[in-house]
């Protein structure tokens, strides 16, 4: 029960029962550590109820001792004493960037947030919610802040719920979901930047005095041009092996905003959330606005520690199915492009039986009559067959496939549209535009406007309308190639700088009904490539789209970066044409995932088919351990010739190796060997090379057999030349 006192005008006492105490201004501080298996956030409330970081990294074994640590620093002053507040308020004595700033129902721009109480909640086996209630002393205004922890994977998602009881209403100007507070010596931040086809290019700094911002302003595809992933490490940069680093990343797929402020004290201050940008957000009385987590786990033995705790909550809490099965493809756009018809998906339909995959899937360019999807200047919004080219419908393709063995899935867009299609002329009102405008295309289309509740009851009628023509589709492949340009809502009318918000929880609202129809259907997450990617589209998707880029070298770099932060399973790699690589490379790269392929099966050449089907085989064999085993990155491609990952099962019994020349350069190659990782010591490997192209021997004995001792010590050398470009290697344990 919360009590407030009114001593005098501004002069609240607050009491309230916490974990069997009472608090009240001008009582003893107390700390609130938030700990996972390794690491801690601990927060103290002072006497005055201010809320504070007063550490984070490793988690001491005596928790008293988190009391002491603020003495052991001897920085420059606080002026305000509220630099290191848990959650930053605008308008009062606060002089860094704020987490929240609001705009009372009074003109009022201060605010002022002082505990009130916290509980622990558990949450399931090793997972445990912390929450804190904070409140303003003056106006009826309450912060409620959660750390959800997931102990064994040392990984917290953190994020605020604001509400208030004011006699109006409350804008708030910023909304931040985690607030983070780190002490070091130095720190150094990999960002990554691109644009289509140039997805995850990082970059890695020292960050300086002031504020450095990454966001995205772009409305859908966050990630087109940054994505909301990053990396700081803390007093030197962190290696694979070595170094303390934290990684972090929102979990929301529209704006972003992530700023990381180096203040006047040399302390690290990283505030994420939605971006405020054009965004300042009304809020009714007794009305809750609920921020996307943050999400982030810390490590203090280097970068490779790190992604393998974030790859195992990934698949154990996060993404869709993540500890289950996924499918290999066959896709159709390398093949016809929007040039096909239902003869010519027969045919592919016996060439996917006959590659040895799962599913065929058909894309773009199979809906709209009266202006048909023969290109991307036509048809999106109208989602009925192309009569010309499926005269059957998909009904009929699903049912060949059955015959042919194999499942069927199908490619949408269905938050987009075309100018040239009836869904444009029938509800205009449902398109983003601005009234009296001209207006902008990308990729010839328009955004539908999800922020209505009518367009979102279309889209999902897109989607549920194909599971009724075809019961058994297996697999759909999402798509968003468009930003917001024209970003006005005919809907939201008078509250315009609600829609980037709102068009995002309208997704979200479409997604949700889906899955809750269609719990267990295969969905890719594509937009344009590596386009929209978060932890928070991944709980209904099964997998993303890394990027459009399929030239197999440039994958290598572009797996490579997203591996820091996604597991295997949810990365789909398909062999195309793209790229001057044999068959033998381009497969190889894609395994490192999940495999499908984009390409012209029956231009096959006999022994690239023969290949093939003896790959998909081997994957078939090793899928398992790339999906859910542990990945180690051996040789780094940005540092060498050479690039090596590796994954292993969690009996440390069985694993693959790929390994990959990136410099063919003259007399480049494995010059020296790769250090495995995570191997027993005292166990003995068998190293075997598989993926063998008819015709050509390994250089690698049979029963070639080391200790773990060796291959972690000394190493293996896959012999890579320019003629021997990419090299799979099985290890299994000797009895």
């Amino acid at each position: 029960m919360i009590r407030f006192i009114h001593l005098k005008q501004g002069i609240w006492l607050l009491a309230m029962c916490c974990c069997g105490q009472a608090f009240a201004q001008d009582a003893r501080p107390f700390t609130i550590p938030v700990e996972s298996k390794n690491n801690a956030v601990v927060l103290q409330v002072d006497a005055k109820g201010q809320l504070s970081t007063i550490y984070f990294g490793t988690k001491l074994s005596n928790a008293a001792e988190y009391q002491q640590v603020p003495m052991a620093y001897k920085q420059t002053e606080d002026y305000s004493t509220v630099s290191n507040a848990a959650y930053t308020a605008a308008g009062t004595k606060n002089l860094v960037e704020p987490a929240i700033a609001v705009t009372h129902a009074d003109g009022n721009n201060a605010l002022d947030l002082r505990y009130v109480s916290h509980k622990v909640t558990p949450r399931g086996a090793d997972v445990e919610e912390i929450s804190i209630l904070l409140k303003d002393p003056v106006y009826p205004f309450e912060v409620t802040l959660y750390y959800k922890v997931y102990k064994a994977e040392d990984v917290i998602e953190q994020w605020s719920v604001i509400r208030h009881q004011e006699k109006g209403n409350v804008t708030l100007q910023k909304f931040a979901s985690a607030n983070l507070y780190l002490k070091a010596p130095r720190y150094y931040l990999r960002q990554y930047h691109g644009d289509w086809a140039k997805e995850m290019q990082p970059e890695e700094t020292p960050l300086t005095h002031g504020i450095k911002t990454l966001d995205s302003k772009l409305g859908t595809r966050a990630n087109l041009f940054q994505p909301p992933v990053f990396m700081v490490s803390l007093d030197k940069p962190a290696t694979e092996d070595e170094g303390s680093v934290l990684y972090g990343s929102l979990e929301w797929s529209g704006n972003f905003r992530i700023d990381l402020e180096l203040d006047n004290l040399d302390n690290l201050r990283i505030i994420a959330g939605i971006n405020n940008y054009a965004s300042p957000y009304v809020l009714k009385t007794n009305t809750a606005f609920e921020t996307p987590p943050f999400l982030y786990t810390f490590s203090t033995k280097g970068k490779g520690d790190a992604s393998r705790k974030l790859q195992s909550w990934a698949r154990n809490y996060k993404l869709l199915d993540g500890k289950g099965e996924r499918l290999t493809l066959l896709n159709n756009w390398e093949a016809t492009n929007f040039n096909f018809d239902e003869s010519a998906l027969k045919s592919l339909l016996k060439d996917t039986k006959d590659l040895g995959v799962d599913l065929f899937l058909l894309d773009d360019g199979w809906f709209g009559n009266k202006f048909p999807r023969n290109s991307d200047h036509a048809g999106l919004g109208d989602w009925q067959e192309n009569r010309k080219k499926l005269p059957n419908g998909i009904a009929a393709l699903d049912s060949m496939a059955q015959l042919n063995g194999v499942k069927f899935g199908i490619w949408i867009e269905p938050e987009m549209v075309n100018p040239k299609s009836e869904l444009n002329t029938k509800h205009p009102d449902w398109v983003l535009r601005q009234p009296g405008r001209e207006e902008h295309y990308f990729r010839n289309q328009l955004v539908l406007d999800l922020s209505n509740p009518q367009v979102q009851d279309f889209v999902f009628r897109v989607v549920d309308s194909l599971f009724i023509k075809a019961p058994k589709l297996s697999y759909i492949k999402w798509d968003c190639n468009a930003v917001i340009y024209n970003a006005w809502s005919a809907y939201q009318k008078q509250q315009q700088s609600q829609f980037y918000v709102e068009y995002v929880r309208g997704l979200y609202k479409v997604l949700a009904r889906v899955r809750a129809k269609y719990p267990n259907v295969p969905m890719m997450l594509c937009s344009g490539g590596g386009g929209r990617v978060d932890y928070a589209a991944l709980q209904y998707f099964t997998e993303y789209w890394p990027s459009d880029n399929t030239d197999p070298l440039e994958r290598i770099y572009i797996q490579w970066e997203n591996s820091y932060f996604y597991p295997a399973i949810a990365s789909a790699n398909h062999v195309t044409d793209w790229g001057k690589q044999p068959i033998k490379f381009r497969v190889d790269v894609a395994m490192m995932g999940k495999l499908g392929f984009d390409i012209v099966v029956k231009d096959l050449k006999e022994k690239d088919l023969a290949f093939c089907k003896e790959a998909i085989n081997n994957y078939n064999a090793l899928k398992d351990v790339i999906w859910h085993g542990d990945q180690y990155r051996l040789a780094n491609p940005h540092e060498g010739s050479v690039a090596a990952v590796m994954y292993l099962d969690e009996k440390k019994a069985t694993g693959v190796l790929f390994n990959y020349l990136v410099n063919y350069r003259y007399g480049e190659g494995s010059k020296f060997p790769i250090r495995l990782k995570g191997l027993d010591p005292a166990k003995k490997y068998r190293l075997k090379e598989i993926n063998l192209y008819p015709g050509e021997d390994t250089v690698i004995p049979d029963n070639t057999i080391f200790t773990g001792e060796f291959l972690m010590n000394i190493g293996f050398n896959p012999q890579l030349h320019v003629k021997r470009t990419s090299v799979v290697i099985r290890i299994n344990e000797v009895s």
